[in-house]
């Protein structure tokens, strides 16, 4: 019986015989070889780079020891406070009942731990986390802390940071005192990644992005921060003085290119201070203080200073003393000790304190 042969192997045959296919063999075989030894060539690459980068150090905050509990306080009704505290607080509503639509009630005053902010020079590493680092598939760059430049002669040190914003109503979240409305309701959650904005790593494009920088970037509106510094490390910030960071810096640029780096307590504060600042620019971040606070957030396009305190729980946890738990510009020289240090202290993670006014029925 004759065999018959498929039509792809008789027309292969026939390819075999005029010699066509043993002239393209080597070739797509050669091609097959170099696209396999660039793409183990890139897989080592990726391999030597993940093993060569920086580890992110860091610990999940323990919402017991890791939390200055004095600064939930003072806590007032009206313009009378239940609970004194040494530490300064913004005016509060001066009436202890209030009205919110139709239903009467009193008029709260307290601090609350809402946000959690990562600072780091390492991109992608979440020090609140634990440590935890990702590999998202893009390079974005590392960042350095006291990086001497010239400019002009003289040394200046300089720094750059990647943070992250995060959603944490502490309150809620321990379900402490459930039923009480004026605390936040909402779930855990980062809601905010400088790695992935392009704004926070170009001074340039920010500038375009927000114009304002430019009118705040002259010496003599500078200077006017000194005022700030003063009255933010005595008490509290000055809110007239919005572009300023007090001791720290400026607020603008709004990125994570600090040129004033002096200490790194320092600048990551300022870095933390910016995002905050930037969170209220793009209305992520509203106003919970005074009178409008009162039947709820409003609308604070130009973050007021006194609204925040600011205090570490990465690496050292700042619990105790006056200073533990600053406004936006107070000066880090007056803590008891520095929070951050070399190599496995400089992933930095702060828990953000916001001033509520609320109306509770």
């Amino acid at each position: 019986m004759k065999r018959i042969r498929p039509v792809f192997w008789q027309r292969f045959g026939r390819g075999l015989r005029s010699g066509k296919a043993a002239r393209r063999a080597p070739r797509r075989m050669g091609k097959f070889w170099a696209m396999l030894a660039a793409s183990l060539a890139l897989g080592s690459a990726q391999v030597a780079q993940a093993q060569g980068s920086p580890t992110c150090h860091g610990h999940f905050p323990n919402p017991i020891t890791d939390i200055c509990w004095d600064c939930f306080f003072p806590l007032s009704i009206g313009g009378f406070d239940l609970w004194p505290s040494d530490k300064p607080d913004p005016g509060n509503p001066s009436l202890p009942v209030c009205l919110c639509g139709l239903r009467p009630g009193l008029s709260f005053g307290f601090w609350e731990p809402v946000r959690l902010i990562d600072v780091t020079t390492k991109p992608f590493c979440f020090p609140n986390l634990g440590g935890l680092t990702i590999n998202p598939g893009m390079y974005v760059g590392n960042g350095h802390v006291s990086s001497a430049s010239q400019k002009g002669g003289n040394t200046q040190m300089s720094a750059q940071y990647q943070a992250h914003y995060y959603v944490y109503p502490l309150f809620y979240l321990l379900e402490l005192l459930g039923d009480f409305i004026c605390f936040e309701s909402a779930s855990f959650d980062l809601a905010y990644m400088t790695e992935i904005d392009p704004t926070w790593n170009d001074d340039t494009l920010a500038a375009l992005v927000y114009p304002e920088t430019v009118v705040f970037d002259f010496p003599l509106a500078q200077v006017a921060c000194a005022a700030d510094c003063v009255a933010a490390t005595a008490a509290l910030p000055l809110d007239q003085l919005f572009w300023c960071a007090g001791c720290n810096g400026s607020m603008y640029p709004m990125t994570g290119n600090i040129g004033n780096n002096d200490t790194m307590d320092q600048s990551m504060r300022l870095a933390a201070e910016r995002m905050v600042f930037k969170m209220h620019r793009t209305a992520l971040a509203w106003g919970t203080m005074g009178d409008q606070g009162l039947c709820g957030k409003y609308i604070m396009p130009i973050m007021r200073k006194q609204q925040y305190r600011l205090q570490m729980v990465n690496p050292v946890a700042a619990t105790t003393g006056r200073y533990a738990c600053q406004p936006p510009g107070g000066s880090t020289a007056v803590q008891l000790t520095s929070h951050t240090y070399p190599v496995v202290g400089e992933d930095v993670g702060y828990l953000l304190w916001r001033k509520r006014n609320c109306c509770a029925f």
